[in-house]
């Protein structure tokens, strides 16, 4: 295997503050627990809704028939941990593809799945999940 890119985040600050790509992107962070968070901030389940959207609609927009517009919509919850102390996130991917049937939605979202590094991240994870869905211009 070889690298093809590599970055790096850092934070300091933990949920209120920055976080930042050194000489690069500096993103504010507010953790939407604290009752005065700065909703011009962005936290953690944003980041990886972002994130994952991003890799896999670029993935499916490889995979999907030419010509074929494709859109991911990502939705993270956080909820109390299941076991033991803490948090958890639960995700849910949903893809679509122009003018495709539900078959041919559920096939673009299985390859794309395979295939993209954010969904590769969290395929083992319980509380990750992906669906397919009609598309529509929003």
């Amino acid at each position: 295997m070889s690298m093809r890119y590599r970055t790096q985040a850092i934070n300091k600050d933990g949920g209120e503050g920055e976080t930042f790509i050194p000489d690069g992107l500096a993103v504010a962070v507010s953790s939407p627990l604290n009752p005065d968070q700065d909703t011009s901030a962005s936290n953690p389940e944003q980041l990886l809704a972002l994130a994952w959207a991003t890799c896999l609609n670029a993935t499916a927009q490889v995979i999907a028939p030419t010509g074929r517009r494709t859109a991911v919509r990502v939705e993270v919850e956080l909820h109390d941990a299941a076991e033991g102390a803490g948090y958890e996130f639960h995700a849910d991917a949903y893809l679509s593809v122009e003018g495709a049937s539900a078959e041919q939605t559920e096939q673009v979202l299985a390859a794309s799945h395979a295939r993209c590094p954010v969904s590769k991240l969290l395929k083992d994870a319980a509380t990750a999940r992906v669906h397919a869905e009609p598309y529509a211009i929003s």
